[in-house]
């Protein structure tokens, strides 16, 4: 039995498979604030379209109750961060909400009241 515990192997001994955290922290540190925001933005429109059934598989993972969340959550964070990333960001991600709370819309069987839509409290009310 060795006297050398598995939290005191040296990095080298690592599974060759294992990620590195320190060199991910480091890359990570590396990315303006900006690009984190719209990469989360975009994850979050592309997670909604899928639960909106707008992908090629349709209606497979149509959810409207998780599609609800997720345009929530991305006008909310749109809404944070206006002033913190340029028109340059903002504008695109804006319209791909907009379309994405229409699609909503038109998806339910009982549409929100204008104004109650997902997302709707930040951008006001959104009419298809």
């Amino acid at each position: 039995m060795s006297d050398t515990s598995p939290a005191q192997a040296p990095a080298s001994t690592a599974a060759p498979d294992s990620p590195d955290f320190d060199s991910m922290t480091r890359d990570i540190a590396e990315v303006p604030a900006v690009e984190v925001i719209v990469t989360v933005a975009v994850n979050l429109m592309s997670a909604a379209a899928v639960k909106l059934g707008l992908t090629e598989e349709g209606d497979a993972h149509k959810d409207l109750d998780e599609a609800r969340k997720l345009v929530h959550a991305l006008a909310g964070l749109l809404d944070a961060s206006a002033t913190e990333i340029s028109s340059f960001h903002a504008a695109p991600l804006r319209d791909g909400l907009k379309s994405l709370q229409l699609a909503f819309r038109e998806a339910s069987i009982v549409p929100d009241e204008p104004g109650q839509g997902p997302g709707e409290k930040y951008t006001g009310a959104v009419y298809g």
